[in-house]
């Protein structure tokens, strides 16, 4: 047993169970870390790698796959609602007696069997589906047992954001119009309304200078009209 076994302070049972059934030479050790991965982008990757369709002598009735290590399986994301929404059903033989647990229980109960669940859903089912099953090992932390092994850590693509989905950027779109639209009839009225105090204004201040008009012109006819007398 090699001291990247024995430092392992998980079930290493369960972590080196059936590898001895696997024929080793000549495979690469890819190691995926899972934090922050999205969950479908990363088992698409991951059975990519474990099929050997990497590689350019792949063949679909050969098992040339590569060992797969996936670590900080409770650290992968889902996107959507999937955590709430998505549920894992299956039936224990009673009548009656079909179960099933959500995403989010999932990952609080067991998060590598949601990757290769995943990951499984992804292969063909045939007879390389378990051996290829065997070559995946999954760990809910970061440490593994294969520290001894010539480990390759496998980059991952970035990933091609949409800023918005349509619909909702339609949506946003018209609600930035309807906004300058009010903002535009805001400053119209506003406009409107200081146009009618200006005429207003000027209305007043002609009165006023037509009726201070109309005093003279009357009070020089009457002076004029006592000087004839």
């Amino acid at each position: 047993m090699s001291t990247a076994a024995k430092s392992f302070n998980g079930n290493l049972k369960k972590a080196l169970a059936g590898l001895r059934r696997i024929n080793l030479e000549g495979l690469r050790w890819k190691v995926f870390d899972a934090k922050g991965q999205v969950l479908g982008r990363l088992a698409s990757h991951i059975s990519t790698v474990i099929q050997g369709k990497d590689k350019p002598t792949y063949t679909p009735y050969r098992e040339d796959g590569d060992m797969c290590i996936v670590v900080n399986a409770k650290d992968v994301c889902v996107t959507g609602r999937k955590l709430t929404d998505k549920f894992y059903r299956w039936h224990t033989g009673y009548v009656g007696h079909l179960k099933e647990r959500s995403l989010k229980d999932q990952m609080a109960k067991d998060p590598t069997e949601v990757i290769r669940k995943a990951v499984l859903r992804m292969l063909p089912r045939n007879k390389l589906r378990d051996d290829r099953d065997r070559k995946l090992r999954i760990f809910a932390g970061d440490e593994h047992p294969f520290g001894d092994r010539p480990l390759e850590p496998y980059v991952m693509p970035p990933r091609k954001v949409r800023e918005m989905r349509p619909r909702l950027r339609r949506a946003m779109i018209r609600a930035q119009k309807k906004a300058e639209q009010q903002q535009l009839g805001a400053t119209d009225t506003r406009k409107g309304r200081k146009k009618e105090e200006i005429i207003k204004t000027e209305m007043s201040s002609r009165a006023h200078l037509s009726f201070t008009f109309n005093i003279k012109c009357s009070f020089f006819q009457w002076k004029s009209s006592c000087s004839n007398k």
